[in-house]
């Protein structure tokens, strides 16, 4: 059912008979974020840059969460920079260091980087910054031997920690070790990895990570930008002094307040919630392996977050499946993006060797808060049935 504006019914939306399976695309907030965020409205309105006890009140609560955020990744928070999202600090990260007065003068990074890695990398690219792309075996994964090799002390290396289509996990500890070793820097873009694995910025040599909230069950439209290097990044907004002079721009307060709670969620959770993921995702591919013929999974099998799997629909075009699972009230990911009415395969895919067909025919399928056993097996049937379908009519 759609309502008049076009979109979802927001009582379609909360029903029961929907199965959310793109968690990787977002995440519902957690109850708590929501109750600590309507409370930040109400009592925690005033500007934090101002010294009355309105400010006072609503800089002690961005503080708060600044150590939330700092205790979930292991690092002081003093380290911790408020951005708009993750997008924010990667661009600023990467157009700001690599100015002509940075330390910096070559970038290294990967082909499985998310869009706002890869957008910037082409316009680098376009301005004349060294840039070299360390591309990846069939299983998603980047040797960290190249990564060293192509490391200097001039070099700022990004790379992706949890890919957000293969939830393919890099080895970022050896990365770091050997990064360290040829006295490059090195940022990792931990947007996937938050919340849904052990993050210790005490215990590697990992200067720069980027993250956002709306990815663990917090708001949309607030992420940070942790510099454990002093390394001086310069902002991309100036203006204010917020955020101790990085960051120019009146603070999002509640925005602040509901990621700081969701990493403290995520702290307290973590063990329970890795397992609990990993079981839902194993029931899932086991059931498909059961009732569907002719699937490929994408990705390392066990170097993955516990909550993703990509998967190939063999003969089949995973558009189609996305927009018939959604009529079904299954809500996934294609492994390809539609632009201007033309479908693109799934940049990310290609770069591990698969075909644009092959790429075209996968799904991402990722699980979270609310999903339980019960909606996978309705889920594994209900993808089942759709995929019999599609390669029925393909064939036709």
């Amino acid at each position: 059912m759609l309502a008049t504006d076009g979109l979802l019914s927001p009582v379609l939306l909360r029903s029961s008979m929907r199965i959310y399976l793109d968690h990787n695309a977002t995440t519902p907030l957690r109850d708590e974020v929501v109750e600590a965020m309507v409370e930040c409205l109400r009592a925690n309105w005033g500007n934090p840059s101002s010294t009355h006890a309105e400010g006072a009140a609503a800089r002690a609560a961005i503080e708060r969460a600044r150590g939330q955020v700092a205790a979930l990744v292991k690092t002081e928070p003093r380290n911790v920079y408020f951005t708009g999202g993750a997008t924010e600090a990667n661009n600023a990260i990467l157009q700001q260091g690599l100015r002509a007065n940075s330390p910096w003068h070559k970038l290294v990074t990967s082909t499985v980087e998310h869009p706002s890695v890869q957008a910037v990398v082409e316009l680098l690219e376009a301005g004349d910054v060294s840039v070299e792309c360390v591309g990846v075996d069939a299983d998603g994964l980047v040797d960290p031997h190249c990564i060293e090799a192509a490391s200097h002390p001039d070099t700022l290396v990004s790379l992706i920690w949890a890919n957000n289509e293969t939830g393919v996990l890099q080895d970022i500890a050896e990365i770091a070790r050997r990064v360290e070793a040829r006295g490059a820097t090195l940022h990792v873009d931990a947007t996937q990895a938050l919340g849904k694995l052990p993050i210790d910025l005490s215990a590697h040599a990992i200067s720069l990570l980027s993250c956002s909230a709306h990815k663990l069950n917090g708001p949309k439209g607030v992420g940070a930008l942790v510099d454990c290097g002093e390394t001086g990044v310069a902002s991309l907004l100036h203006g204010g002094g917020q955020e101790r002079g990085w960051r120019g721009g009146t603070e999002n307060v509640a925005g602040i307040v509901g990621f700081g709670v969701a990493c403290e969620l995520a702290q307290r959770e973590l063990p329970e919630r890795i397992e609990e993921y990993a079981m839902l995702r194993d029931r899932l591919w086991q059931g498909l392996q059961e009732r569907v013929p002719r699937l490929r999974r994408n990705g390392s099998k066990t170097s993955v977050l516990s909550n993703t799997l990509n998967v190939e629909f063999e003969g089949t075009a995973g558009e189609v499946l996305l927009q018939a699972l959604d009529l079904e009230g299954v809500a996934v990911s294609a492994g390809a993006a539609c632009h201007s009415g033309s479908i693109t395969p799934s940049r990310v895919l290609t770069a591990m060797g698969r075909s644009p067909e092959q790429a075209r025919a996968s799904l991402r399928l990722s699980v979270g808060l609310g999903v339980d056993a019960a909606q996978i097996d309705r889920a594994i049937r209900l993808i089942a049935d759709v995929a019999e379908r599609a390669r029925g009519a393909a064939a036709a």
